[in-house]
């Protein structure tokens, strides 16, 4: 009985590979089912190798098992469908490039181990109420280098810049500088204070970058959730000619759209968050939520732009991505979405997951076609 209980929580568990999570903790069971899926894989494993041995509830228990060992290997099985065409597709989009780290997705380096390299802190900005700093990971190849600033997500009132380091370690590895940024939060700061802190933050950096031996004319914005929301804008605002791509995980592009159709209340009150980042209701504010749109601000002198996204995102819907695929499209900008079937948000979370495997290598890419 007990095998058979295990067996039936995992097939479960394993629904949240080709499913939305319908609840806050189911979602971050989703991130581990989706991009550690060799772990339940093994106790999948184990429970039909137990089953072999106990007469007990044998049959339903190697049915559910073998359906629920299907569902946790078809992430790793997507992720070889999408890196089969994904570097003809970045090529199309973004010209031919090469990229020094083998396949886009392989099954061993699920097991790889995380790189952390080391990060300097720097006060980029000063007001009468706050200080906000920078971690700066610099290039491990020596030269002048691109940098990439980094600005994470949280909803625009929680997170810093430590977050998610490893994709910061790893870009500094491979030859790029990373400036992972805090910004000014809501509820306190509304849009568009944090845009106004990135392009603080790029005069900073441009500034600092005799010292820290950045090529000032070469720096790309890579937001996560709400921070890819406040670097679209700002890629899309300031029309700083040194900023040669913008690098968008998931993140909301049309927050009229967005507001118009609220996630799950079991996941996030959605409409309570954006009223908190732009002053209240679209009733009473409908302007606000047109000027935090960064669709809306595409034009054909954009810089290119690398969308990422999960269809199982529960926080922002991939429809958001979507939508400003499409527009980027209108405009004639160099642009690719890299669609993600199993994965929800956050999935970057494992950098060796499959979608983790998959956008480091798209990241790569854009990094290169951009900076050359």
């Amino acid at each position: 009985m007990v095998k058979l209980g295990i067996s039936i929580i995992l097939l479960l568990v394993s629904l949240l590979t080709i499913l939305p999570a319908p609840a806050f903790y189911l979602w971050l069971l989703a991130i581990a089912a989706g991009e550690y899926p060799w772990i339940f894989i093994a106790l999948v494993l184990v429970v039909i190798f137990i089953n072999f041995k106990t007469p007990a509830y044998q049959v339903p228990t190697s049915i559910i098992s073998f359906a629920a060992l299907l569902l946790f290997i078809s992430p790793i099985a997507r992720a070889y469908i999408v890196s089969a065409r994904l570097n003809d597709n970045l090529s199309s989009a973004f010209g031919d490039q090469t990229v020094q780290i083998g396949k886009p997705f392989a099954y061993q380096n699920l097991f790889k181990a995380k790189f952390t390299s080391a990060y300097k802190s720097f006060t980029y900005k000063k007001t009468d109420r706050t200080k906000l700093t920078l971690d700066f990971y610099p290039s491990l190849v020596e030269g002048k280098k691109p940098c990439v600033i980094v600005i994470h997500g949280g909803s625009w009132k929680s997170g810093d810049g430590k977050q998610l380091p490893e994709l910061n370690s790893y870009l500094a590895e491979q030859g790029y500088h990373v400036a992972a940024i805090n910004y000014r939060l809501a509820p306190a700061y509304q849009n568009p204070a944090p845009v106004e802190d990135v392009r603080d933050a790029l005069h900073f950096l441009k500034e600092k970058s005799g010292e820290l031996n950045i090529d000032s004319t070469r720096f790309i914005l890579l937001g996560r959730s709400a921070g890819a929301q406040i670097a679209l804008l700002a890629g899309f605002t300031l029309q700083d000619p040194d900023v040669k791509g913008i690098i968008d995980f998931y993140g909301p592009a049309d927050m009229v759209w967005g507001y118009s159709l609220p996630s799950n209340p079991l996941i996030m009150d959605s409409r309570k968050v954006m009223e908190d980042y732009l002053g209240g209701s679209y009733n009473s504010h409908p302007q606000n939520f047109e000027r935090s749109s960064p669709l809306l601000y595409v034009t054909k002198k954009s810089p290119p732009t690398l969308l990422i996204h999960g269809k199982n995102d529960v926080l922002v819907a991939y429809e958001h991505s979507r939508r400003l695929n499409i527009q980027l499209g209108k405009k004639h900008i160099k642009h690719f979405l890299l669609t993600l079937p199993w994965a929800t948000h956050a999935f970057d979370y494992n950098l060796n997951g499959p979608g983790g495997q998959l956008s480091t290598y798209a990241v790569l890419y854009f990094l290169k076609s951009v900076t050359n």
